[in-house]
């Protein structure tokens, strides 16, 4: 069993930056891939970004490559979102999730609550 919460989210500008954290108890993380996905009012839920167990490896879609950084720290049982040059289209409900290293949502076992970021114009 692993539990995930995710904080960092809020507020911010066009172009502005966040950071989003998404710490883990429970079951040992470092086995874990890590996702993070977001979700909008009225739209479905979308892969934003990936990382494996060792942190070696990453991906991301066109839509945030480039601007998104995914990162982890073992140590500290928790994954990182750095978000820059934010877009109003990027405002959603962003999930962290544990599981095998993938884009599909299916391949994650384990889901956080989720935190807002609102990006204004």
């Amino acid at each position: 069993q692993v539990q995930l919460v995710e904080s960092g989210g809020g507020l911010v500008q066009a172009g502005g930056s966040l950071r989003l954290s998404c710490a883990a108890s429970g079951r040992t993380f470092s086995g874990y891939s890590m996702g993070w996905f977001r979700q909008a009012p009225g739209k479905e839920r979308e892969f934003v970004a990936a990382i494996n167990w060792s942190g070696a490896m990453t991906n991301y879609p066109d839509s945030v490559k480039g601007r998104f950084t995914i990162s982890r720290d073992n140590a500290k049982n928790t994954v990182y979102l750095q978000m820059n040059s934010l877009k109003p289209e990027d405002t959603a409900v962003y999930y962290c999730a544990a599981g095998s290293y993938s884009s599909y949502q299916r391949s994650y076992d384990y889901w956080g609550q989720g935190t807002q970021v609102t990006v204004s114009s």
